[in-house]
């Protein structure tokens, strides 16, 4: 009974840490909808692949989403005609180098300043590797879904055409699980006329509505995150209390062992990374830091909930391509950190 008690405080003090952030996160990433056009972006973008690697990577900076928004922006960028490169860097950077995270991660770990670093770092590299190695594929379609690949087929027959006006305000890159703005139901267009004529409608209707659609987004989004919160949570808090102290020990203290295990731990949890940084806290006490970091750097980019998402933009070839060199960039780089810095 003392170590349910003891569960049961550990679930709610890591809920009630973390959801603050979860909210203002989905918030924030809401407002944006209506202040960013991003085919101005599209258009400022490197063609450079290592410099729209980079680009894509710190763009995030300015889309605080999560991992179960980020999928849908790399869809829409691809989509808008921005370079792979780009796209994959924005897809793993996104939910770890933005002010949200960057926030959670140090009020987490305000003890340990040197995690919110080598966060920051390792992901940043690690995504800008993978976009850069990705921008030698010369032709993305064949690792893109049928319905993805054929818009950008459409897309490159008709570059040719004069542009249709830009939209005004809103843009639809942040819309969580769709991408057209309060169309959640409706199935791909791959013409580009007309997407640019349904964007426009979106952008058209009154102040009003539109604000009804980001209360609808945040309401659906914070119930689709706070589920997986507080599973994770409850993962975290029964872990502590009822895993074995020695199997947790041993794994812990282990150069290679412990971040084997937090990795792994990383993709089955499959937290948002808004709120991952508490859910870590609770092994700070019994894991290395290089363990610790491989979490947060790792999780973000490749989870369950993650590669669920990506199946809707890319092959199973691709993403196990993503998975691979993400795991083993993370494991090199936190490995290092374990044995010769930390």
């Amino acid at each position: 009974m003392t170590q349910l008690n003891s569960a049961f405080t550990l679930f709610l003090s890591l809920l009630v840490e973390a959801m603050p952030f979860l909210l203002i996160g989905v918030l924030f990433s809401g407002l944006l909808q209506f202040f960013v056009d991003e085919r101005k972006l599209v258009a400022i973008m490197p063609k450079n692949p290592f410099l729209g690697a980079l680009f894509g990577s710190c763009v995030g900076f300015l889309f605080p989403v999560c991992e179960c928004g980020n999928v849908p922006v790399a869809r829409r960028l691809l989509m808008q005609g921005a370079p792979v490169s780009v796209a994959i860097g924005f897809l793993l950077a996104a939910p770890t180098i933005n002010p949200i995270v960057f926030w959670a991660t140090w009020t987490a770990f305000r003890d340990q300043p040197e995690i919110v670093v080598y966060r920051i770092i390792f992901s940043l590299t690690i995504a800008t590797i993978i976009g850069w190695i990705f921008s030698a594929q010369a032709d993305i379609r064949p690792l893109l879904q049928p319905g993805v690949a054929a818009f950008v087929s459409r897309r490159q027959e008709a570059a040719t055409r004069p542009e249709l006006p830009s939209p005004l305000s809103t843009s639809p890159l942040l819309q969580s699980g769709t991408y057209f703005l309060g169309q959640s139901a409706k199935p791909m267009n791959t013409n580009p006329a007309e997407l640019e004529a349904e964007l426009m409608s979106a952008v058209n209707k009154p102040l009003s509505y539109r604000l009804r659609l980001l209360l609808d987004n945040t309401v659906q989004e914070m119930r689709e995150l706070g589920g997986v919160l507080v599973l994770g949570s409850a993962i975290a808090a029964t872990l502590q209390v009822f895993a074995p102290r020695e199997l947790i020990l041993s794994l812990g203290q282990d150069q290679v062992t412990s971040i084997l295990a937090m990795m792994l731990l990383a993709a089955v949890v499959s937290i948002c990374s808004t709120v991952d940084s508490f859910f870590a806290l609770s092994f700070a006490s019994t894991f290395t830091t290089g363990s610790l970091v491989s979490f947060l750097v790792f999780g973000p980019m490749i989870d369950l909930k993650g590669v669920g998402l990506m199946i809707s933009v890319f092959r199973a070839r691709a993403i196990f391509y993503i998975f691979g060199l993400a795991a083993l960039l993370t494991f090199s780089f936190t490995l290092f950190l374990n044995l010769y810095i930390s």
